[in-house]
């Protein structure tokens, strides 16, 4: 609770959006935010032509352990400073509404902002483990998923359980400049220049230094 109090009204508030946009939806605990992230956010951006990306720095990921987690306002701001795009904006908004799942996000925008185009981005890592995600087939449902390629993750998160259990719905690559205007479901799994870095991986770098 310290975190969020400690939180601006702009932290916690959702970006300005008009019917029409193509905005994409990046979710995670971003702790920290690294250079991954940024380039999974400008490919997403260049290959399917959104008008805007949002990273929603969640309160919390209700499959790892919180023990290391810093403040959200403390993600946020990190957030911010590494990711600094004019059509990316960062926010913690699922802090101020109490959402612990992704589908309780996605439903609410949905609901809230109709007119947009959203689009969930995730890197390929989190494909192998969405099937133990809340209710992941009802987000499917929702709004179209594009997946980028994760290090570690190439080769078998096309063959992922839910990767297979929408395997009808996938969409080919070629035709990820008009992915944004498809109904859902529809997910795509983009390949290309890739970064080694997690999350994980500097929070265990900063321990052994410090």
């Amino acid at each position: 609770m310290t975190s969020i109090i400690k939180n601006s009204h702009a932290d916690l508030s959702l970006p300005h959006s008009t019917p029409g946009m193509r905005i994409g939806l990046f979710g995670g605990s971003f702790n920290p935010a690294h250079e991954g992230h940024r380039l999974v956010t400008r490919q997403a951006l260049k290959r399917l032509g959104l008008d805007a990306i949002w990273w929603l720095v969640t309160p919390g990921n209700p499959l790892k352990d919180h023990s290391e987690l810093k403040p959200l306002s403390e993600r946020i701001a990190a957030a911010r400073s590494l990711m600094d795009h004019p059509r990316v904006r960062i926010t913690g908004f699922e802090a101020k509404h109490g959402f612990k799942y992704s589908y309780d996000t996605l439903a609410y925008l949905k609901q809230t902002l109709p007119g947009r185009k959203f689009v969930w981005i995730m890197g390929a890592d989190n494909l192998v483990s969405f099937h133990k995600w809340d209710r992941w087939q009802d987000m499917a449902q929702l709004m179209p998923i594009a997946v980028y390629v994760r290090p570690g993750a190439t080769h078998n998160a096309p063959f992922a359980p839910a990767a297979q259990a929408m395997a009808r719905w996938r969409v080919d690559e070629s035709d990820a400049a008009c992915f944004a205007d498809m109904r859902a479901p529809a997910w795509i799994y983009l390949h290309g220049i890739m970064s080694d870095l997690s999350s994980t991986q500097l929070r265990q770098g900063a321990k052994r230094r410090g």
